[in-house]
Order: C-alpha cells, then sequence, then structure tokens
C-alpha cells in the first residue's frame, strides 16, 4: 500500500468523525475514498484527510519541505495561471457572501491574487521540480495558503540586482522596492501592493500574512509601519505565504 494512504479508522481520528460520516462523505464527493480493490476496504489520501482537518499550513509546509515531490490533490492544485484564477474567482465568490466582508473581500481575493500571481510570473517556463502551486483556504477558520516550490526571490531578483546575497535582503526588496518598469521586473510589484492592503490600519477586517522564502521570513499585520524580517529555522526552495483574516 502507498505510504500516503490512511486506513479509515486513521481518517475517522484525524478528522473527529465517524465512519458512517466519511461513508457519506464520500457518496457526497466531499472526501473520495481509494479502494486498491473494487470491493476492497476505504482508503484516504493523508494530504486531502488533513486539508480537510483544516491544518492547512502543516499541509503546505510539509509540501514545500519535501525531498520526494508531488503533485498535490487536484482540489488544490493549480498546475497553472488559468485554473488559479478560476479557482480565485470561487474564492472571491464566497467570500463576498459572508456578511462582515461585504465591504472587503476584493482587498483579501487581491492579496491572494498578487501571491499567486507572483508564483507563476517569476517561474514562468523555469519551474524546478512540480509546476504550479498549492492552493487552500478554509472559510471557518479564515485562512488562506498558498505555496510553490519554484526558484525562490533571491534566486529571481538576482537577475536584476545581483549584489542580493541573502534570502533576507531579497524578501525585503520584493516587499519594499519598485525596481524596475521592465518586463520581467514589473510583474514583482504585485507584493508591495500586497503589503499596502495588509498593513492599511483603515480596513474594518484585520489581516495578518506570514510570508516565506528561503530561510527568510516576515509577518505583517494591520497597521505595521515597518517590516522586520527573521531567519527560521527551516529552509525551502521557492515560498509559503499564510494569510488571516
Amino acid at each position: 500500500m502507498d505510504k500516503k494512504l490512511i486506513t479509515i479508522k486513521d481518517a475517522t481520528r484525524i478528522l473527529k468523525v465517524s465512519m458512517d460520516t466519511l461513508r457519506r462523505w464520500d457518496k457526497a464527493g466531499t472526501l473520495k475514498a481509494i479502494r486498491l480493490t473494487p470491493r476492497g476496504h476505504r482508503y484516504y489520501n493523508y494530504y486531502d484527510v488533513k486539508l480537510l482537518a483544516s491544518d492547512l499550513f502543516s499541509v503546505a509546509k510539509d509540501w514545500v519541505l519535501t525531498t520526494s515531490p508531488q503533485e498535490p490533490n487536484n482540489k488544490f492544485y493549480c498546475a497553472d495561471s488559468s485554473i488559479f484564477q478560476a479557482r480565485l474567482h470561487k474564492l472571491e465568490n464566497q467570500l463576498q457572501n459572508i456578511s462582515d466582508l461585504k465591504d472587503e473581500f476584493s482587498l483579501i481575493t487581491s492579496v491572494v491574487g498578487e501571491i499567486g500571481n507572483n508564483s507563476f510570473d517569476h517561474n514562468l517556463g523555469s519551474w524546478i521540480d512540480i509546476r504550479g502551486i498549492l492552493f487552500a483556504y478554509d472559510l471557518n477558520k479564515r485562512q488562506i495558503v498558498l505555496a510553490d516550490r519554484g526558484r525562490g526571490i533571491l534566486k529571481t531578483l538576482k537577475r536584476v540586482k545581483p549584489e542580493l546575497s541573502s534570502d533576507e535582503d531579497a524578501l525585503l526588496t520584493a516587499f519594499t522596492e519598485k525596481i524596475t518598469g521592465r518586463a520581467p521586473e514589473l510583474r514583482g510589484n504585485g507584493l508591495k501592493h500586497v503589503k499596502m492592503i495588509v498593513t492599511d490600519s483603515n480596513k474594518t477586517t484585520p489581516m495578518k500574512l506570514f510570508f516565506q522564502t528561503g530561510n527568510a521570513t516576515l509577518d505583517l499585520k494591520n497597521g505595521d509601519t515597518a517590516i522586520d524580517i527573521f531567519n527560521s529555522n527551516f529552509s525551502f526552495r521557492g515560498c509559503l505565504a499564510l494569510i488571516n483574516f
């Protein structure tokens, strides 16, 4: 049996639901079971179960750190920007239906869109192993995660700023400095727009952003006037973002 498959009993423990509930979810398509034989026992993809359990950041972190990468489950995998845009539109519609977000749902959508588009723009035609991004959210917990296994911000920006020598310098540059109006660097200016939205203290909906590339991380929230970059205790290629609102 594939090591990423777990039994129905393990799935009930993680999700804290009954086997009957899992069977109903299987029929409804909420969480599809995997049968190794036509009449065999139900197994579940571990990552599907973890995502449904809303441990989104843990799943995304595991994915960017793994040395044996696989494409994420199709529900959360955007292989190209057109798939990402379609799912972003679906998210926007769902956010619009949340009563206290009716005036600011578009700001959250914009932040997600800029981060996702940044991954596609900076890795266009040069993905290292897995093309595309992991994009998942839990609106009950008001969490959104995005991750890619691309080249990372340092390698991208060194093309136009070869003096950059660390992930920390590159991350600070990406969120604060307009480099040039020439392609492809113009595409990277979206992260400065993200900073402006997240830190705007005039919003009625508080937002928080965790962002990491390489071993450099930042945390942003409403009202921040400066950016502090920290070293993480783990490092990876690509980008990882968690948005709370």
